[in-house]
Formats: C-alpha cells, structure tokens, sequence
C-alpha cells in the first residue's frame, strides 16, 4: 500500500462518471475525507470541461472508458490545458498501451481500478488529494511484468474476435445509442448490456466508444450511411 505525506490544503473533486451507482460510491467515500472541500459531478466531457474551468486545481475523479475522448493524447491535451489539476483514473479496465502513454506523458495521472479493494480506492483518493500519485497494486504488477493486451482487434480475424450478440451490441453504441438506451430497445438489463460493452472493450483492446466505433466501421459492423443518418 502507498503511504501519502500529510497535507493540510483543502481539495476540490470533480467526478467524472455516468453510472450513477459509481457516483453515489464515491460520493460517499469523498465525503468522509478530511481534506474534501467540494464534491462535483460532470456527466459527460463537456460537463467535465466546464467543471474544471470553474475549478482549475480540482482533482478529477475519471472513468475513460465511459467518456468520449478520441484516444489518450486528448485527455493529455486536456490535462496540458488544465496543469494544476490532478487526475486519478477510476476504471473497470484499461489497455496497456493506454495506460503507459498517460503515466508516462505526467505523474499528475493516477490510476486505480473499480475492482480493487475499499482500502486500495482510500489509498488513491488520499494521494490524489496530496497530489502524490498512485498507481493500484494490479496495474504496477502489469507494467513491471511487461505484460501487453492480447493481440490487437485489427490483426485478429473479425469473425472470431465477437459473438453475435456482442456485434449487435458494438452496433448500437457505433450508432451512438447509450447504455440505457440500448437495454431498454432490447429489453435487457443495464448490468447485461454493461457486461457486454465490458467484453467487447476487453477483446477489441480499445478503451472507449470511439475507439470501439472506428472498429465498428472497420469491420463491416456498421456503414457510414447507418452512421450519419
């Protein structure tokens, strides 16, 4: 476990998340830290944007993967826009080559994943509060190893990569429909489309929509008619 160095300075804490369930989590976690001085939501980019205009030294509270970045060289762009404030990544998972580009573009990015325990999310929440950095027991044990995502989705044959359910899934979010909106137009559960959007991240290698979009078109998922009608 990483111990931080006391600070007395008060922090901001912009949580940026959709899943209201993460929120309400973290919400309540922040709110028996000591050093909290004021919790923030931001739902989506622009939301997250505007919150740091208002709140440059805030530390921002992130799960990538449910935002619509392009890649990583637009969330350090945005941190190069934003210098004085920290990150802490809080994500159910992340690719390799992803997470050496940010840790290594800024030690203002930490990362700890939604899986760890109660006592290692603490950890992070109190270093990114001292802004010192952490990086959770999993993640260090991956970057140490030298170990990569499995093979790229491009180079792996289209066919084997999805089951039938997971493309119809892919379709949907490459159409720009949401979580929610995709359960309730197939009469699924949030928790079964969110697994699957899990999946279809994991086996493409990708961390976002975007990026899972652009496979999407790649692989004959969706047209570029479908896409802009």
């Amino acid at each position: 476990m990483i111990l931080c160095k006391f600070a007395s300075d008060m922090r901001e804490f912009i949580i940026a998340d959709n899943q209201d369930i993460t929120k309400a989590g973290m919400m309540f976690l922040l709110s028996k830290q000591k050093d909290t001085d004021l919790l923030l939501e931001a739902d989506n980019k622009a939301e997250l944007i505007q919150q740091l205009r208002l709140h440059p030294q805030a530390v921002v509270i992130l799960d990538y993967t449910l935002f619509d970045f392009s890649g990583a060289d637009e969330l350090i762009v945005l941190h190069e826009r934003f210098k004085e404030a920290d990150w802490l990544l809080f994500s159910d998972e992340l690719s390799m080559e992803f997470l050496r580009q940010i840790l290594f573009s800024s030690t203002s990015f930490g990362i700890v994943l939604k899986d760890n325990s109660k006592e290692e999310i603490l950890s992070a929440l109190q270093c990114a509060s001292r802004k010192q950095r952490f990086i959770c027991n999993h993640v260090s044990n991956l970057l140490l190893s030298g170990n990569r995502t499995p093979q790229s989705a491009q180079a792996m044959p289209k066919d084997d990569l999805l089951t039938s359910s997971e493309r119809n899934i892919l379709k949907e979010i490459a159409l720009g429909k949401t979580t929610k909106e995709i359960a309730a137009e197939k009469n699924l559960s949030f928790h079964t489309v969110n697994s699957h959007r899990k999946n279809i991240f994991r086996k493409l290698g990708v961390n976002n929509a975007h990026e899972a979009t652009k496979y999407a078109m790649k692989a004959g998922i969706v047209d570029l008619v479908e896409y802009y009608i």
